[in-house]
Protein backbone atom coordinates (compact mmCIF):
# COMPACT_ATOMS: atom_id res chain seq x y z
CA UNK A 1 0.00 0.00 0.00
CA UNK A 2 1.23 3.38 -0.86
CA UNK A 3 1.97 5.67 2.56
CA UNK A 4 -0.20 8.56 2.80
CA UNK A 5 1.72 11.70 2.71
CA UNK A 6 -1.06 14.37 2.71
CA UNK A 7 -4.01 13.92 4.79
CA UNK A 8 -7.04 16.13 4.59
CA UNK A 9 -9.26 16.48 7.45
CA UNK A 10 -12.30 18.53 6.91
CA UNK A 11 -13.52 20.58 9.81
CA UNK A 12 -16.68 22.13 10.67
CA UNK A 13 -15.88 22.78 14.60
CA UNK A 14 -18.65 20.44 15.11
CA UNK A 15 -19.12 18.29 18.01
CA UNK A 16 -18.91 15.28 15.09
CA UNK A 17 -15.83 17.12 13.60
CA UNK A 18 -14.09 17.68 16.72
CA UNK A 19 -14.65 13.65 17.56
CA UNK A 20 -13.45 12.86 14.77
CA UNK A 21 -10.11 14.58 14.75
CA UNK A 22 -7.97 12.19 17.37
CA UNK A 23 -8.80 9.85 14.10
CA UNK A 24 -7.03 11.76 11.41
CA UNK A 25 -4.06 13.33 13.92
CA UNK A 26 -3.17 9.68 14.86
CA UNK A 27 -2.70 8.64 11.17
CA UNK A 28 -1.25 11.47 10.39
CA UNK A 29 1.39 11.09 13.21
CA UNK A 30 1.50 6.85 12.19
CA UNK A 31 2.28 7.94 8.34
CA UNK A 32 4.43 10.97 9.13
CA UNK A 33 2.10 13.01 7.13
CA UNK A 34 1.20 16.52 6.65
CA UNK A 35 -2.48 16.91 8.19
CA UNK A 36 -4.38 19.57 6.09
CA UNK A 37 -7.27 21.17 7.99
CA UNK A 38 -10.15 22.66 5.88
CA UNK A 39 -12.85 24.75 6.87
CA UNK A 40 -15.45 25.45 4.37
CA UNK A 41 -18.29 28.87 4.95
CA UNK A 42 -20.59 27.72 3.18
CA UNK A 43 -22.06 29.60 -0.01
CA UNK A 44 -25.39 31.14 0.97
CA UNK A 45 -25.56 33.07 -2.89
CA UNK A 46 -28.04 31.08 -3.56
CA UNK A 47 -30.15 33.12 -1.22
CA UNK A 48 -30.46 36.08 -3.78
CA UNK A 49 -32.92 34.29 -5.31
CA UNK A 50 -35.72 35.32 -2.69
CA UNK A 51 -34.40 39.29 -2.13
CA UNK A 52 -32.31 39.13 0.55
CA UNK A 53 -29.91 42.01 -0.66
CA UNK A 54 -26.21 40.82 -1.94
CA UNK A 55 -25.12 42.92 0.26
CA UNK A 56 -26.02 41.24 3.56
CA UNK A 57 -25.14 38.46 1.80
CA UNK A 58 -21.17 39.03 1.07
CA UNK A 59 -20.97 40.77 4.49
CA UNK A 60 -22.45 37.29 6.44
CA UNK A 61 -20.28 35.35 4.49
CA UNK A 62 -16.91 37.69 5.06
CA UNK A 63 -18.17 37.31 8.73
CA UNK A 64 -18.24 33.71 8.60
CA UNK A 65 -15.32 32.89 6.90
CA UNK A 66 -13.19 35.43 9.57
CA UNK A 67 -14.98 33.36 12.17
CA UNK A 68 -13.75 30.14 10.70
CA UNK A 69 -10.32 31.71 10.58
CA UNK A 70 -10.63 32.46 14.39
CA UNK A 71 -12.56 29.36 15.01
CA UNK A 72 -8.96 27.10 13.31
CA UNK A 73 -6.31 29.41 14.43
CA UNK A 74 -8.23 28.68 18.55
CA UNK A 75 -8.59 24.91 16.86
CA UNK A 76 -4.79 24.26 15.71
CA UNK A 77 -3.20 25.90 18.95
CA UNK A 78 -5.13 24.08 21.35
CA UNK A 79 -4.60 21.01 19.64
CA UNK A 80 -1.37 20.47 17.09
CA UNK A 81 1.18 22.42 18.88
CA UNK A 82 2.86 19.56 19.60
CA UNK A 83 2.23 18.42 15.77
CA UNK A 84 4.11 20.86 12.97
CA UNK A 85 3.65 19.38 10.14
CA UNK A 86 -0.11 20.50 10.03
CA UNK A 87 -1.83 23.14 7.18
CA UNK A 88 -5.04 25.22 8.43
CA UNK A 89 -7.28 26.41 5.15
CA UNK A 90 -10.60 28.45 5.21
CA UNK A 91 -12.36 28.76 2.20
CA UNK A 92 -15.85 29.98 0.95
CA UNK A 93 -18.02 27.38 -1.19
CA UNK A 94 -20.10 24.51 -1.46
CA UNK A 95 -18.23 22.00 1.18
CA UNK A 96 -18.03 18.59 -1.12
CA UNK A 97 -17.29 20.38 -3.53
CA UNK A 98 -14.46 22.57 -2.32
CA UNK A 99 -13.14 19.54 -0.45
CA UNK A 100 -12.68 17.88 -3.49
CA UNK A 101 -11.28 20.69 -5.30
CA UNK A 102 -8.60 20.96 -2.55
CA UNK A 103 -7.93 17.13 -2.31
CA UNK A 104 -6.98 17.39 -5.87
CA UNK A 105 -5.16 20.79 -5.98
CA UNK A 106 -3.17 19.90 -3.13
CA UNK A 107 -2.20 16.09 -4.24
CA UNK A 108 -3.93 14.40 -0.55
CA UNK A 109 -3.42 11.29 -0.48
CA UNK A 110 -6.72 10.20 2.50
CA UNK A 111 -9.25 12.52 3.67
CA UNK A 112 -10.87 11.69 7.19
CA UNK A 113 -14.16 12.99 7.56
CA UNK A 114 -16.94 12.45 10.07
CA UNK A 115 -20.34 11.55 9.45
CA UNK A 116 -24.00 12.16 11.56
CA UNK A 117 -24.83 8.95 10.13
CA UNK A 118 -28.10 10.70 9.37
CA UNK A 119 -31.46 8.98 7.93
CA UNK A 120 -34.87 9.49 6.51
CA UNK A 121 -35.90 13.12 6.47
CA UNK A 122 -33.31 14.40 8.17
CA UNK A 123 -30.91 13.01 5.46
CA UNK A 124 -32.95 14.68 2.81
CA UNK A 125 -33.23 17.84 4.60
CA UNK A 126 -29.59 17.93 5.32
CA UNK A 127 -27.39 16.47 2.51
CA UNK A 128 -24.31 14.70 3.60
CA UNK A 129 -21.09 16.58 2.42
CA UNK A 130 -19.43 12.89 3.12
CA UNK A 131 -21.67 11.10 1.42
CA UNK A 132 -21.07 13.58 -1.87
CA UNK A 133 -17.14 13.65 -1.21
CA UNK A 134 -17.23 9.79 -0.75
CA UNK A 135 -18.60 9.06 -4.50
CA UNK A 136 -16.60 11.46 -6.13
CA UNK A 137 -13.52 11.62 -4.75
CA UNK A 138 -10.58 9.66 -6.81
CA UNK A 139 -8.67 8.69 -3.36
CA UNK A 140 -9.66 7.05 -0.17
CA UNK A 141 -11.98 8.62 2.00
CA UNK A 142 -11.86 7.24 5.53
CA UNK A 143 -15.47 8.26 7.30
CA UNK A 144 -16.23 8.05 11.07
CA UNK A 145 -19.39 8.47 13.08
CA UNK A 146 -18.27 9.61 16.28
CA UNK A 147 -21.60 9.18 18.06
CA UNK A 148 -21.62 5.52 17.41
CA UNK A 149 -21.08 3.63 20.51
CA UNK A 150 -18.23 1.24 20.28
CA UNK A 151 -18.85 -1.93 20.46
CA UNK A 152 -17.06 -5.25 21.61
CA UNK A 153 -17.75 -8.57 19.55
CA UNK A 154 -17.95 -11.65 21.17
CA UNK A 155 -17.35 -14.44 19.69
CA UNK A 156 -20.55 -17.01 20.87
Amino acid sequence: MKPFKNILFPIDFSECSTGVFPFALDLAQRFDAKLHLLFVARDISYLSAIDVPSELLINTVAEVIQAGESRMEGFCEKHLTDFPSHEPKVVSGNPADEILRFSDKQGIDLIVMGTHGRKGLDRTLMGSVADHVMKNAAIPVLTVNPFRPRVKYVKA
